[in-house]
């Protein structure tokens, strides 16, 4: 249940426990926390889970429930689950989540992550909390295509969601920008609304996994489009078409709708004091350390190469579980 404080504006969540806060924005948080989470996608979320478990005490710090999860549709890799859409296994997470007894921040921004001596200071937009560590599960942030129309046209036909719009687009021609899983599994959700679907893939081969790139082979409502560079996306008011070049040729495609597939950037830059790869991940160890002592890292915005649900989970798990040690280990 969430309550609005009339004072900060700021929506809280205490799980399991209606609250309503009456502090005034941009205070001190007097309460020494044990663990601060960031982020509450699969690997936040299951975090919170181990970390309560624990007993350690918990604040999570979010901008929404599910992260890409909550935008994915079909799911099928899940273990314990044969099919389940993205909504759906997000809903089975903060139902798990509702269970236990934590306060969840939603929509309070963080702005920063601090190493103080022994703890870590995290400021957002209305406090500074105090904590023994912080565990970052900010995830990653879909990559803009940064072609002529799109950011024009962007929520007027432009999309990087199938699964929130591809209902609006029932009976008419789409275009899918990409070659990877994100890609395919956009394509298959829209195939089951729309007439037709344009898969533009700037390379000559997909790089998804096998099983759903058999898929949308197999879906007739599906053209694949390969080594085809996206130029301009077309249109003044609504999108209107596609620009791309293949094979030298500049060729226009009528579409009405264009979703951006092209990958991800992780959602680092809240934490500039830890190390990062050259793609801005953060880099950990095998025990989701950063190059910072008592920040932890999991899920999609570190270097760990394998990008799914269940990898992200298994890492938020791993972290509560060495950022309770690292509590255990140390004098406060």
């Amino acid at each position: 249940m969430a309550a609005v404080s009339p004072d900060s504006d700021r929506i809280v969540i205490s799980l399991g426990r209606p609250v309503r806060e009456r502090k005034p924005p941009s205070h001190h948080h007097k309460e020494l926390l044990d663990v601060i989470i960031i982020g509450a996608g699969p690997a936040g979320i299951t975090t919170a889970i181990y970390a309560v478990r624990k007993k350690l005490k918990t604040l999570v710090l979010t901008k929404d429930i599910g992260g890409q999860t909550a935008i994915s549709s079909a799911i099928e890799n899940y273990t314990g689950f044969q099919f389940i859409t993205g909504p759906e296994l997000t809903a089975r997470f903060q139902e798990h989540l509702n269970t236990f007894d934590l306060d969840l921040h939603v929509e309070e921004d963080c702005r920063s992550v601090e190493s103080a001596g022994k703890f870590i200071n995290v400021r957002t937009d209305r406090f500074s909390y105090a904590s023994k560590t912080c565990i970052i599960c900010t995830g990653a942030t879909p990559k803009p295509l940064g072609v002529p129309g799109e950011k024009e046209l962007w929520g007027r036909g432009v999309s990087t969601c199938s699964i929130c719009d591809a209902p609006l687009f029932a009976d008419k021609e789409v275009a899918v920008v990409g070659g990877g899983n994100s890609a395919l599994d956009s394509a298959l959700e829209l195939s089951r609304f729309s007439k037709r679907i344009y898969m533009i893939n700037k390379n000559m081969t997909f790089k998804g996994d096998p099983i759903l790139m058999e898929k949308v082979l197999g879906t007739p409502n599906i053209e694949l489009l390969y080594n085809a560079k996206t130029l301009a996306i077309l249109g003044k008011d609504l999108v209107e078409g596609i620009k791309f070049s293949q094979e030298g040729k500049e060729r226009v495609v009528r579409v009405e709708g264009v979703f951006v597939e092209i990958g991800y950037k992780p959602n680092s830059e809240l934490v500039s004091i830890v190390d990062k790869n050259g793609f801005g991940e953060i880099k950990v160890n095998s025990r989701n350390e950063t190059s910072v002592a008592g920040i932890y890292a999991a899920g999609d915005v570190t270097d760990i190469p394998t990008k799914q649900i269940i990898v992200a989970a298994g890492e938020g798990a791993k972290a509560a579980v060495w950022a309770a040690d690292y509590i255990s280990r140390n004098k406060w």
